[in-house]
C-alpha cells in the first residue's frame, strides 16, 4: 500500500467511525382514526430509561405523520394522545444503531367531552364625554360641493 492510498484509508476511517458510533436510531409513522382517515396534532412520546430526558415528544402534522429523531439505543415506549379519542400505547419497541422504527398508530373515538365557557363584558361606554360621532361614506364626501 502506497503513502496515498494509505492517507486514503485513514480520510475514510476518520469520518465513517465516528458516524457509526454515535449513530441516532428515529420512530416515525402515520396516526389514523378507525375510517382510515389521518389525524393532525396527535402527540405522540417515546419514552426510554435509555434517554437522558426519560421522553421525547412529537406532534403529528396536517398528513398525520411524526418523527422522532436521534433517539439512542434502547427498549422504547411510544403512547399516542388526542383529546376526544382513547390513548394508544405500544411498547417493547427496540432501537439499535441507526434504525428507524415504523409505529403506525389507529386511534379509536373516547369518551367526548365538550366544555363552553362564556365571558361577557359590557361595552365601553364614554360617560364624560357628550361628543357625537359618525362616519361618513366616500359618496357622501364626494357628493359635497368644494371650491378649488
Amino acid at each position: 500500500m502506497n503513502a496515498l492510498s494509505r492517507r486514503i484509508f485513514v480520510l475514510v476511517g476518520l469520518v465513517l467511525i465516528p458516524r457509526l458510533l454515535f449513530a441516532q436510531a428515529s420512530i416515525t409513522g402515520t396516526v389514523k382514526d378507525p375510517s382510515g382517515g389521518v389525524l393532525p396534532g396527535v402527540t405522540v412520546e417515546a419514552s426510554s430509561e435509555a434517554l437522558i430526558e426519560k421522553v421525547r415528544t412529537a406532534v403529528t402534522d396536517g398528513t398525520g405523520q411524526y418523527r422522532i429523531v436521534d433517539l439512542r439505543a434502547g427498549t422504547y415506549t411510544v403512547t399516542f394522545t388526542l383529546t376526544g379519542f382513547n390513548t394508544y400505547k405500544r411498547e417493547g419497541i427496540e432501537l439499535t444503531g441507526s434504525f428507524t422504527a415504523s409505529v403506525n398508530a389507529d386511534l379509536k373515538v373516547g369518551a367526548l367531552e365538550e366544555s363552553v365557557t362564556v365571558t361577557g363584558e359590557s361595552p365601553v361606554v364614554d360617560t364624560q364625554s357628550v361628543r357625537r360621532q359618525t362616519v361618513l361614506s366616500n359618496d357622501v364626501i364626494g357628493s359635497i360641493p368644494a371650491a378649488r
